[in-house]
């Protein structure tokens, strides 16, 4: 370990951040290798140690016997400010070095508030941000992530963007830069022939013009890249590694414990929801390869509980079976079995002794808009009745804790629909009152409520988001609706939600604001304990940049979208009907029932979904 940092450790919260030597980490001789690769996560070493992509990436790129893949985290203030004083760049946990050894980093970028720190932790690397101010061919600096569906915001940051899932594909790439490294091409020739590749896009290949008033006019491919990127995609879950031996974390993140992907896609097709689209087609694993890689993943950490994910996990056909699968290896070791992303419409009584074999958790439902007039809207598909039976079903198992999320500012919501929310809180009291085994314990409900984000590749791009006053003004509304002591009401600052809109929605002269932000001390603004409201909109005023164009406007439907040109699948003009129908209220069947002939079908070999 570098001196300097045996004298730092000592000073801060959690060294065990940024110490490595975790159990199953990857340890290769780096004279062996061709390619070095840091694998940088734009966010702390609990947020980043948390997330499966990052742990099936880590091990898929570190399955290519030329490369070692090694893990990169923000640092916290405190760490931060004393790598500044002591001159520590920033570094990589398996080896201790420094990035200006690595041949590339590739950051993963999930949410749009990291995109300050991938400028920082490049400026910790000792690189310039800009990738024109980068001219050569190493280090090679790209990304991947949902971000990526609409990429311009950080285009002039990063060399190329990786879209769609990576497991071949960044293995492709991989391969391609050794070939160049090895053969001195330059960077512009590596990229060019990257562009090549499905799946990846190379901002600096495309032009784009603007029309006065300030929309865009076109996009334009050079130097022979695609007209449109489409998303890279597994086709067989069943076939890809997935990682049966995780690094086991040397401290606490914030989700300790073996994660299990059932499917990805979602059969739903709720109008406001980004990963529901860029996520399709449906293709969902095999229960017993979940199974067998469950157990495997158990004996090889030794972690006391299994999480299953999907964007709706009660949707997967063969759940109960998998369930009894799994809790015949954990029921006797009492290792826990936890299902997120639940349904109201589906839960059931078989599914609520399954999960409290062993311990019991708090179940959250996702209602999202507060009438049966606005849930039909956005395709929610859920009525009151299917939570109140859910809550019923819950009550009488002994659960007393239940948590429902909301959005605000939904097309088409009325003050009617945000006093509906109360109402309902009200209604599953009074089912806790009727139907709950124990009513010594009390109960607890628990209201939460964000601010509707407009989110590209969704039938809702083209909407506004409301203004700061108007969210507020709802939130107040729901509040004082609220009158039962036993219900709880917490909501998502509607500062936050205005940013995330406009670098959501954001095209390239965004970038200039972003960085600016960066300039002024911006880092980690995915925490409230280091956002600053006033620092974006300075920012913003400094660059010539109005918000609401972005956030606060509805866009025509046949203006061109600064991210046209990528393809994630579904066409748009699916998404032009789901938005007409959200106008009338009117419901579209979920996938299992009719194929809504999306397009995201035709990525796949045979042309047909899991739904």
């Amino acid at each position: 370990m570098d001196k300097r940092l045996e004298r730092i450790l000592p000073r801060v919260q959690k060294p065990a951040r940024y110490t490595g030597g975790e159990y199953n980490q990857i340890i290769k001789d780096k004279t062996q290798v061709d390619l070095r690769l840091a694998f940088c996560f734009p966010d702390t070493y609990e947020i980043g140690m948390s997330n499966l992509g990052l742990s099936i990436l880590y091990h898929t790129m570190n399955s290519l016997d030329f490369v070692w893949c090694e893990r990169v985290f923000a640092p916290w203030g405190d760490m931060y400010e004393e790598m500044k004083k002591a001159g520590v760049p920033l570094y990589a946990l398996e080896s201790g070095d420094p990035l200006s050894a690595f041949d590339s980093l590739a950051f993963s970028i999930g949410y749009e508030m990291a995109y300050t720190t991938v400028l920082d932790m490049l400026d910790m690397a000792g690189l310039p941000l800009r990738s024109a101010d980068r001219p050569g061919l190493l280090p090679l600096v790209w990304a991947g992530g949902t971000a990526g569906v609409n990429a311009e915001p950080m285009a002039p940051f990063l060399d190329l963007f990786v879209i769609g899932e990576g497991e071949e594909v960044d293995n492709e790439l991989l391969t391609l830069l050794r070939e160049a490294k090895i053969q001195g091409w330059s960077k512009h020739d590596f990229l060019v022939k990257a562009a090549q590749i499905e799946g990846i896009y190379v901002p600096s290949l495309y032009e784009v013009r603007y029309h006065e008033d300030g929309t865009v006019a076109s996009v334009t491919p050079t130097d022979g890249a695609p007209l449109k990127v489409t998303k890279r995609i597994i086709t067989d879950l069943d076939a890809v590694p997935y990682p049966t031996a995780p690094i086991v974390p040397s401290t606490e993140i914030v989700h300790d414990r073996v994660s299990l992907e059932l499917f990805r896609g979602c059969v739903r097709g709720c109008r406001f929801c980004q990963a529901g689209h860029v996520y399709r087609p449906i293709r969902a694993k095999k229960p017993e390869t979940l199974i067998r890689q469950g157990i495997e993943a158990l004996k090889n950490t030794g972690y006391q509980d299994v999480t299953l994910l999907s964007l709706s996990t009660s949707d997967y056909r063969p759940l109960a079976g998998l369930c009894d699968g799994l809790l015949e290896y954990c029921e006797p070791r009492s290792i826990g079995l936890s299902l997120p992303s639940l349904r109201a419409d589906n839960f059931s009584m078989e599914l609520m002794e399954k999960l409290q074999k062993v311990r019991k958790s708090g179940l959250t439902f996702a209602v999202e808009g507060g009438s049966q007039r606005l849930r039909d809207a956005i395709n929610k598909n859920v009525t009151e009745e299917d939570l109140l039976h859910t809550c019923q079903i819950a009550f009488a198992g002994g659960w007393n804790s239940v948590k429902l999320y909301y959005m605000l500012g939904l097309p088409t919501e009325t003050d009617e629909d945000i006093v509906g929310i109360a109402k309902m809180a009200d209604q599953v009291l009074h089912c806790w009152r009727l139907y709950a085994k124990n009513k010594n314990r009390g109960v607890k409900i628990t209201i939460s409520t964000s601010c509707f984000i407009p989110k590209p590749h969704s039938p809702f791009q083209w909407e506004a988001q409301i203004s700061i006053e108007e969210y507020l003004r709802r939130v107040n509304l729901l509040r004082s609706s609220i009158t039962a002591k036993n219900v709880t009401y917490n909501w998502h600052d509607a500062e936050t939600s205005l940013i995330e809109a406009v670098l959501s929605k954001g095209d390239r002269r965004v970038s200039a604001a972003i960085e600016e932000v960066w300039r002024q001390g911006g880092r980690l603004d995915a925490w409230s304990d280091y956002f600053s409201f006033s620092r974006w909109m300075n920012a913003f005023a400094a660059c010539g940049i109005d918000p609401t164009f972005y956030a606060n406007r509805e866009i025509p439907t046949d203006e061109v979208l600064p991210w046209d040109h990528i393809d994630v699948g579904v066409r748009k003009a699916h998404l032009l009907h789901e938005r007409e129908m959200a106008y009338s209220s009117a419901l579209s069947p979920d996938c299992r029932h009719q194929c809504a002939a999306c397009g995201a079908a035709r990525l796949l070999k045979g042309g047909k979904c899991d739904g």
